[in-house]
């Protein structure tokens, strides 16, 4: 193939506003704090020491140590869980829910970008330390989005009735949905490998955030990865009086809003609630509702006054429940954050963020675009070759790419062009003898200007049509291929589980793309593997 990557901005699969936030657009500016470069950390860094209260750490470790108490960890992991309680240790986080076995690729490129930034930071700033974390979504409650993956073109559901936050999720029923999925893996090394993967996290462990902590640790505990379930009273104590501002002063509401209005012209990603919390219980998570001088849990009948939503803030904050707005506030507070990496969709709504976050006087973390990658065989890297395709001509649409090739194969020119300029000269002379007759004549001209234009774009259409009847054999070679990379023409990495590309690599797979992946390069890779 002739390239092995295409930029962000040409792919194709990112949106206006991803565009000009990559481009650094001036109008955007005021929406992010520092962009993310290797050069740009530095201060970043000062900023974060500046404004962190250092005794969130001893929870943080607190509660990081307890939570991994039950799993093997590497020593790389160990110590990076000691070292974040040092003031001179900074994270970079990414967040993702749930999914089971990880659901689609970019689960993968996420952390993978949150490690290498690390590792690129320590060298840049030696005398700092900088601990790749990742933020399971535990509180999150659409099971729906999550209860499912895609191999090898099938789709495996997790059938279960779910309510409440995900992660207390208790991970029965999964025996019988491994019996079948086990039976699709086949019996190589590599899919004996994948089996005892998912036996250990999810048959053994009783809820979705320890099964997932298992398997994330599995995957990544020797880069150091940390992963934080933050549905924890011990960490939200430092998260009361931002909860407590919420309930009484909706700030977030305002703020957000206001930054909404800037952003008339892209299309925005969330919009802010009057009070962007959640109550909680295990089998619960609803909205939280003023009314009436009255805080009130949607859809329930619970209700409290303002002395007992607050007498309850203070001894249960577990209870409370960020949404999609105040999450990322409680991700700052908690944790020595540089940089959140994300996808297109989750920097779109951190981009409304910032005027809340100078609001609450809480330090705005630098956004980064997560590394997107299609990931592709040998044997389709040469049948791309072959077919003469580069990786721009496989990112376009397909409609438009058929077309393309159509023409591109085709023996003589379909393009009607200079038949329509041989005509533009014809009328031009008929309306020249237009004007020196009768006005009604030069309507019949265009009239017929009209129709015979028309005539000849229907037979280039027709010329067009008729081609790619005569060339199906090529282009149905074209239209597979390009069906295989982009599984329902969308992108592999949201479709495709990487236990499809496991069988082929094994234990290969992450390394490979962890040599292969720059964070702060912001190119669409293609890795042959």
């Amino acid at each position: 193939m002739p390239t092995d990557c295409i930029s962000y901005q040409t792919s194709g699969y990112f949106s206006k506003l991803m565009q000009d936030y990559l481009d650094q657009k001036s109008e955007l500016q005021a929406l992010y704090n520092n962009f993310p470069t290797l050069e740009n950390f530095e201060k970043q860094i000062a900023e974060k020491a500046a404004n962190f209260d250092n005794n969130n750490r001893i929870p943080l470790v607190e509660t990081l140590k307890k939570q991994y108490q039950h799993i093997e960890i590497s020593d790389s992991t160990k110590q990076n869980i000691e070292l974040l309680g040092l003031q001179n240790t900074y994270t970079i986080t990414t967040g993702h829910q749930l999914n089971l076995f990880s659901g689609p690729l970019y689960f993968l490129y996420k952390i993978i970008s949150t490690i290498n930034i690390t590792k690129e930071l320590k060298l840049r700033y030696p005398s700092n330390n900088f601990v790749p974390v990742y933020w399971m979504a535990t509180e999150d409650h659409d099971f729906e989005e999550i209860n499912y993956f895609n191999f090898k073109g099938k789709k495996f559901r997790w059938n279960k009735e779910s309510a409440g936050p995900v992660g207390r999720l208790s991970t029965e029923g999964l025996a019988e949905f491994f019996e079948i999925y086990s039976k699709e893996l086949g019996s190589s090394t590599n899919a004996s490998v994948l089996k005892k993967v998912f036996e250990e996290a999810y048959l053994k462990h009783e809820n979705l955030a320890d099964a997932t902590r298992f398997l994330a640790n599995s995957l990544f505990a020797n880069y150091g990865l940390v992963i934080l379930d933050a549905d924890d009273a011990n960490l939200k104590q430092a998260f009361i009086p931002y909860i407590k501002e919420e309930l009484l002063e909706q700030r977030s509401f305002k703020a957000v809003q206001e930054t909404i209005d800037q952003l008339k012209e892209y299309s925005v990603q969330v919009n802010p609630r009057e009070i962007n919390l959640f109550y909680i219980e295990d089998d619960l998570r609803e909205r939280i509702i003023f009314e009436n001088d009255k805080y009130l849990v949607n859809n329930t009948k619970i209700s409290f006054s303002t002395d007992e939503i607050l007498k309850l803030l203070e001894s249960n904050p577990e209870k409370f429940s960020p949404n999609v707005i105040m999450r990322p506030l409680y991700q700052e507070i908690i944790l020595p954050n540089l940089c959140y990496i994300g996808g297109g969709g989750e920097i779109a709504y951190w981009l409304e963020l910032k005027s809340f976050f100078e609001a609450v006087n809480i330090t705005f973390p630098m956004l980064l675009v997560r590394n997107s990658v299609v990931l592709s065989t040998e044997k389709q890297a040469k049948k791309a070759d072959n077919l003469g395709l580069s990786w721009a001509d496989l990112f376009t649409k397909p409609e438009h790419l058929i077309n393309a090739i159509t023409h591109k194969l085709s023996a003589f020119p379909i393009d009607l062009t200079p038949q329509k300029e041989i005509l533009e000269k014809q009328f031009e002379y008929l309306y020249e003898l237009a004007q020196q007759t009768d006005k009604s004549f030069t309507g019949a001209v265009k009239a017929q200007e009209v129709k015979q234009k028309k005539g000849l774009d229907n037979l280039e259409k027709r010329l067009l049509k008729a081609q790619k009847r005569k060339l199906d054999n090529e282009l149905q070679r074209v239209t597979d291929l390009q069906f295989e990379l982009f599984p329902n023409q969308s992108l592999q990495e949201r479709h495709t589980n990487f236990s499809e590309f496991y069988l082929e690599k094994g234990e290969q797979l992450i390394p490979l793309l962890i040599q292969k992946l720059k964070p702060l390069e912001t190119n669409f890779n293609i890795i042959t593997i």
